[in-house]
């Protein structure tokens, strides 16, 4: 990890792109930090198994912006073989920096009061572990293949996981099955992971398990196609927005249709569901280049810039300060525990309705933080991780 003060944001940056990784970061984090799980707008929630809300296009959307920013970052690495080894050495730094930056979120705060049982309970998958996993393979893959062949594996990859989930039986259970705990993902994390490093909110399965890194790889190896597409000098742009469009639209049909024999799910990270976010990120990037790289609409942008240019850094701490606010507690004038996050929380409760308090205490979470990044862009600091 490293903070640079830079003499100014690198021009050589796609805006657009930024601007789609920082309001993307922004929704992450505000669907991820609610004053009350349970008052939730519905849009603002996961899909209960089946289907997609716009909550969950958040982190694929993600997914595929690592893999255009590898495009970006490694293109011109690519061309000369001599550099493919450090670039990769670099890459899996990286890769196991955020691998540990996740563990770490999951380790918060019991590791420094109960180190032993921390360690033995800390969930191993995670959002940050999974954008390790992504980006690493996909660098590699974008430094050593064409893109041609990026597209075959790709379908390689889809189909392959639709073969795995549909096809074949799960230990102990029987048919194969696409049902929370009896999938052959869940199984494969209890078997290699165990029960005690899974999702605690099921201890039995995980969102983010072993088996869908591979769709994930996919979703990741699609962002790294359209990166490669928009950094093409012998197309207009014009050109480039058209085809992104045309190849969302048939991407996010083609995925509607998988659907209706591989259901699109997120927590499955269903090969249908790969189709159908990448196309709707690859349309929201075509329309961002076209308004913001092309036509130069830039002044809307800077909000969302600032999260951008430190995306990662703004996803770890904004992790890290909800638990550190449980943790501070004093006692009150009745001799009841007062705890910092409610005493906080009660303002809004005492002034909006349940779910209005619960979503005004999200949009605050990510206003503070944009504060926060404000000054680190006009100070012209970026942490790189």
């Amino acid at each position: 990890m490293a903070i640079h003060a830079s003499e100014g944001i690198a021009p050589a940056r796609l805006l657009s792109l930024d601007f789609f990784r920082g309001a993307t970061v922004a929704a992450m984090i505000l669907v991820n930090n609610p004053g009350d799980w349970g008052n939730i707008y519905s849009p603002l929630e996961h899909a209960e198994w089946n289907g997609c809300t716009p909550t969950d296009l958040i982190f694929p959307s993600f997914l595929f912006i690592v893999g255009v920013s590898i495009a970006f970052a490694m293109g011109s690495k690519k061309a000369d073989p001599a550099t493919h080894y450090t670039v990769i050495l670099k890459a899996l730094k990286r890769a196991l920096i955020l691998f540990g930056l996740g563990l770490f979120l999951s380790l918060f705060p019991k590791v420094f009061y109960a180190p032993l049982e921390a360690f033995e309970q800390v969930r191993i998958p995670g959002v940050l572990q999974r954008i390790a996993l992504v980006f690493f393979f996909a660098a590699v893959i974008f430094l050593k293949t064409t893109e041609r062949n990026i597209f075959r594996l790709i379908i390689v990859l889809l189909s392959l996981y639709w073969v795995l989930m549909m096809f074949i039986p799960v230990p102990g259970v029987g048919a194969a099955n696409l049902e929370k705990e009896t999938n052959l993902g869940a199984w494969i994390d209890r078997s290699l992971l165990t029960e005690a490093h899974l999702w605690k909110s099921s201890k039995t399965w995980d969102p983010e398990g072993i088996l869908g890194t591979i769709p994930a790889i996919a979703t990741g190896l699609f962002g790294v196609l359209v990166g490669a597409y928009l950094r093409r000098k012998d197309v207009e742009a014009a050109t480039k927005v058209s085809w992104l469009f045309c190849t969302g639209l048939v991407a996010t049909g083609l995925g509607l249709l998988w659907g209706l024999q591989f259901p699109i799910n997120k927590a499955l990270w269903t090969s249908s569901f790969v189709l159908y976010a990448g196309g709707i990120a690859t349309m929201i990037l075509a329309l961002c280049y076209w308004v913001i790289d092309v036509q130069q609409y830039t002044r809307f942008t800077k909000p969302f810039v600032v999260y951008g240019v430190n995306a990662i850094t703004v996803f770890f701490v904004s992790g890290l300060l909800p638990r550190i606010l449980n943790m501070i507690s004093w006692s009150a004038a009745d001799g009841s525990e007062q705890v910092l996050s409610n005493y906080l929380y009660s303002g809004f409760q005492s002034n909006f309705s349940p779910i209005n308090a619960s979503l005004a205490w999200a949009i605050c979470f990510v206003l503070f933080w944009l504060l926060i990044l404000w000054m680190m862009y006009n100070k012209k600091i970026i942490i790189k991780v």
